[in-house]
């Protein structure tokens, strides 16, 4: 049987409420699991120590029974100095998006464009000027 330590949601509408529990990977999110062992409330301020209540011991004991936490329980371990900080690598983070690469493009063609325009603008008239004056 393959266990994950992982979040079920509670609470109402808009007011999320977790509990951090032991279950089976193969249950829904919600559904059914085997041991409650912490609870978390993401509407508290994150230096409040009632935000995150785990049961360490327990979640060790899961562990060692070969329970996997997902990525956030790790992540609220490696906060409660449980587990060593992962390295994370996600090159593409800072990367735009398509959309706004597009949007990007396309504003440095208008400017472009515009620059061109105001170039011909001013060579327009001197070449007129010049004209001009070997006319005369």
């Amino acid at each position: 049987m393959a266990m994950k330590i992982r979040l079920a949601r509670a609470g109402s509408k808009k007011r999320p409420f977790y509990r951090i529990v032991a279950a089976d990977s193969r249950m829904p999110r919600d559904g059914r699991f085997i041991e409650k062992l912490g609870t978390y409330n993401p509407l508290l301020p994150k230096d409040s120590e009632e935000r995150v209540k785990m049961d360490i011991e327990r979640v060790n004991y899961w562990i060692s029974q070969g329970a996997q936490p997902t990525d956030r329980i790790a992540r609220m371990l490696e906060a409660a100095g449980e587990r060593p900080i992962a390295e994370r690598n996600n090159p593409k983070k800072a990367e735009p998006g398509q959309k706004a690469k597009d949007l990007a493009e396309a504003k440095a063609e208008k400017a472009a464009a515009a620059a061109e325009a105001a170039k011909e603008a001013t060579e327009a008239p001197a070449e007129e000027a010049a004209a001009e004056e070997t006319a005369e």
